[in-house]
């Protein structure tokens, strides 16, 4: 099960935030998401563990404790959803040159 974990200090390392978990079950990864050009935290990660049950004790026992000053934001991870793909990137995926369609532009015959 992946569990997202938000509010992180900058101060937490992945090794923090799997030994935190380890007291519910076994965590299999533990990963903080970074900035991409700096390097820095972004103040929330995903850790995953095998087994549901130990994965809902561990959401249960942890969300709203502190961990290095700040209360953790624990739940289970929603599946991703790319945005940018589904955007089309121009005018929102409408296509055309406005002449003639159906969105309200153009000439009507």
């Amino acid at each position: 099960m992946n569990i997202y974990v938000g509010n992180l200090s900058r101060d937490v390392s992945e090794s923090d935030l799997k030994e935190a978990f380890q007291a519910y079950g076994e965590v299999q990864s533990a990963a903080i998401i970074k900035e991409k050009f700096t390097g820095e935290s972004r103040g929330f990660g995903f850790v995953e563990m095998s087994n549901k049950e130990e994965a809902d004790k561990a959401i249960a026992g942890l969300n709203g404790k502190e961990l290095k000053g700040r209360n953790l934001t624990i739940n289970e991870a929603r599946p991703r959803t790319d945005d940018r793909k589904r955007s089309g990137g121009f005018g929102g995926g409408r296509g055309g040159s406005g002449r003639g369609g159906g969105f309200g532009g153009g000439r009507r015959f």
